[in-house]
């Protein structure tokens, strides 16, 4: 019956950021995946972002049974009709931008949807969740917020620290996403959330996706499927189960390479560890429950089993973040 039940639903992954290929297209269908937002830039700036964009035409072309771009909301459902999965654009990081705002709009045009204002660093627009000195949104942060939320693209603070992320959810005239953490409640990280902030993001319609990366659980690998359940249970209580949908961070058949690059990007020539360290460097071992994209349905059944309506599992698994970017990617302006 969840099997059926998954099959019948929108689910949408609201962040990855995998080694795509077929194969990785292929557990996306398989696993009942209707739309994924894919991460294509942490670190790269103008024209490296533009090449990443490319090499996203070139999938959509080669395995265009499977895939679809998203531009719109209507995309998703339609993705959904066609039994294919929907792909949109986010950007982990403002480096898409360097430090020009008329790449905001530029950037949408390209249908990069989400962006991030800060990869755990500091950055022109923010501060990211490991400085030691949280200053807040910055000038050029607080226009840049006013332009992404004229030209419909989201606010994401899944890596900045907290008055930062208090003061884009103060600042953004569209409600904001955390897309891809946990609360500090549940697991004690730099990346997660605390409830002041969960808070602040309910009030203002914004919208929290739980991640599945290890170092942002409760016991990192050994999370059993039962704890993560109820740590959304307990988020429901605090936020309303309409704010709360899955961003799970999978990084599917990614290289150690690429994780450094996350980590390290150009700014660092010594090696820093993120939320690793020196003898934990590695990918984290996955979810015995999650490994790739076709164990989606073990959510559901998760939520279900942990006594979750189905319309409240078919919230969090997809309809939440649906309803969300139904308004969010909206234009406010079509004077261009």
């Amino acid at each position: 019956m969840s099997r059926e039940l998954h099959n019948d639903m929108i689910v949408i992954d609201g962040l990855q950021y995998s080694n795509w290929n077929r194969e990785i297209f292929e557990q996306l269908r398989e696993g009942g995946v209707t739309m994924v937002h894919a991460t294509i830039v942490y670190h790269e700036q103008i024209r490296e972002t533009l090449m990443r964009v490319a090499e996203w035409n070139r999938q959509f072309e080669q395995h265009g049974d499977l895939i679809m771009p998203v531009r719109s909301a209507a995309d998703i459902r339609r993705a959904k009709a066609e039994g294919k999965v929907g792909v949109m654009f986010g950007a982990q990081n403002c480096s898409p931008i360097e430090d020009d705002i008329g790449m905001v709009e530029v950037m949408r045009d390209l249908n990069l949807m989400i962006m991030q204002l800060t990869y755990n660093n500091q950055s022109l627009l923010a501060c990211g969740c490991y400085e030691a000195v949280d200053s807040g949104v910055t000038r050029f942060g607080r226009q840049v917020i006013k332009e992404m939320n004229r030209v419909g693209m989201v606010v994401d603070m899944s890596h900045s620290a907290e008055r930062s992320t208090l003061e884009a959810i103060e600042i953004s005239e569209r409600p904001i996403v955390i897309s891809h953490a946990n609360p500090l409640s549940f697991h004690d990280a730099k990346r997660n959330k605390s409830d002041t902030v969960l808070k602040a993001l309910a009030e203002s319609g914004g919208l929290l996706g739980f991640s599945a990366y290890p170092f942002h659980l409760k016991n990192g690998p050994d999370c059993t499927l039962e704890q993560y359940c109820d740590m959304i249970a307990d988020t429901a209580e605090l936020m309303g189960v309409d704010r709360l949908g899955i961003g799970t961070d999978l990084c599917q058949n990614q290289p150690l390479s690429v994780l450094e690059w996350m980590r390290n990007g150009r700014w660092s020539k010594s090696m820093d560890y993120g939320e690793g360290s020196k003898s934990n460097a590695d990918w984290p071992r996955p979810l015995s429950w999650f490994r790739d994209s076709r164990d989606f349905p073990n959510l559901t059944q998760g939520l279900l089993a942990r006594g979750f309506s189905q319309q409240d599992v078919a919230k969090i698994m997809g309809l939440n973040w649906l309803n969300f970017l139904d308004d969010a990617l909206q234009p406010q302006s079509a004077g261009r």
